[in-house]
């Protein structure tokens, strides 16, 4: 008896999980939708809590319980972050900002010449205009945590470079708060030329390093 609970909570794992597949609306590919994969992980780690919680002869049954309410968390914040997603790309399109998925969360990447000139922390008419886009999302979603961080590139002083990030993550987190972003979520920090996504020995390279990266997560 106990074996088929089990063999039926490893179902309801599965099915959860192909459930979720779907179609790609910007690629046209079959892809597994991340709610569905938020569900299959929260059934699976609820069946573990659930079996663990329980008398030795209910574990099958805390097990079953365990991975439906675990199932309806996971899935619930990945359908959340998926709606969001979808909406931060509508508004993203055609202006140089891209949006990337790491699991729960999403991260704005936006570059230096769409929100930045040199050495300046005042946000250009694009970038502002961009960021009312990102503001008007934020709103509809307010279950999301903000945390803004700007990067330079590796020329100049450290010192220097630490400041003028700092200062271009805070016109960023200001612009969203003056747009209706809840102060609360939203937290600005500078790391100048940490963490580089390309090489800074060419032009190119400290370009794409020269950025605001906004990463949303689910509020816990």
């Amino acid at each position: 008896m106990k074996k088929h609970k089990v063999m039926v909570a490893t179902l309801v794992c599965a099915t959860l999980v192909i459930s979720g597949c779907t179609t790609n609306p910007y690629t046209g590919e079959s892809q597994a939708a991340k709610s569905g994969v938020g569900a299959g992980i929260g059934s699976l780690v609820g069946a573990g809590v659930g079996a663990l919680s329980s008398s030795k002869s209910d574990r099958g049954k805390g097990a079953l319980i365990g991975a439906a309410a675990g199932a309806a968390l996971g899935g619930g914040i990945g359908y959340y972050m998926d709606a969001q997603e979808t909406k931060l790309r509508e508004k993203m399109q055609g202006t140089g900002v891209s949006v990337t998925r790491h699991g729960d969360n999403i991260v704005l990447n936006m570059p230096n010449n769409v929100t930045f000139d040199s050495n300046s922390a005042v946000l250009k008419p694009a970038g502002a205009n961009t960021l009312t886009g990102v503001a008007m999302v934020l709103k509809e979603y307010p279950k999301t945590a903000v945390n803004v961080v700007g990067y330079t590139d590796s020329t100049g002083g450290h010192d220097l470079n630490m400041r003028l990030s700092q200062q271009r993550a805070d016109s960023v987190g200001s612009a969203l708060i003056t747009q209706g972003v809840a102060g609360n979520r939203v937290h600005t920090s500078g790391m100048g030329p940490a963490n580089p996504v390309a090489s800074n020995t060419a032009e190119e390279g400290k370009a794409q390093n020269r950025r605001v990266e906004i990463t949303l997560s689910p509020l816990q």
